[in-house]
């Protein structure tokens, strides 16, 4: 089995065992099927392409063919411990209603997003060019990235919403980042929950 993704061994690592978790654009279900065998986690993929439901059948991963913009209305109020949403909600048209759906299915939710506040960015963005990294390696014109946001971005919003930050993490080419995150960072990470219930 391969390694997992430096973002998801991240998010894996805040994952208690034996928690139900959702993973919302789950791609090929690397995610569940970690924490399936090493954590004993239940639950389901939500994945719209057809490449990558076919690969979460494949590990066995229980997998839904879903827009996740079209609602998570199959799924019951804090049916889940944990949600998860890792390098998706950048291309959601409805971001805050995703977020909004996240927090109503589960007691925990945990995002991660490309930092487009990363100085090669602004470099890029100062010579006149859209940026292209490892996170983000679209072109202008091709990119599936509607809403690119930075660190302080993000947390403005979770907190319009009533959602409280309960963790971060910033990695940079997948290792951790501490200092200037909004900076140095490549990738931003969140754990967050409703404001009414407890750590």
């Amino acid at each position: 089995m391969s390694a997992l993704r430096p973002d998801l061994a991240l998010i894996a690592g805040w994952i208690a065992p034996g928690s139900r978790v959702l993973d919302l654009g789950c791609g090929d279900g690397a995610l569940l099927d970690h924490l399936r065998r090493d954590k004993g986690c239940q639950g389901y993929g939500v994945e719209i392409d057809d490449a990558a439901v076919l690969a979460c059948v494949r590990r066995g991963v229980d997998v839904i063919q879903r827009d996740i913009e079209a609602g998570l209305d199959m799924f019951a109020a804090a049916q889940f411990d944990l949600v998860v949403s890792s390098m998706a909600i950048q291309a959601t048209h409805r971001t805050a209603d995703v977020l909004r759906d996240m927090s109503r299915v589960a007691r925990e939710c945990v995002v991660s997003f490309p930092n487009f506040g990363h100085w090669r960015h602004a470099w890029s963005l100062l010579r006149g060019r859209m940026p292209i990294s490892s996170e983000m390696p679209y072109q202008w014109y091709d990119t599936p990235n509607l809403h690119l946001a930075t660190p302080r971005d993000f947390e403005d919003l979770l907190g319009s919403l009533g959602l409280v930050v309960r963790a971060r993490a910033f990695l940079a080419d997948g290792q951790p980042v501490a200092g200037l995150a909004g900076w140095r960072a490549t990738q931003a990470i969140y754990r967050f929950a409703r404001e009414a219930q407890t750590a």
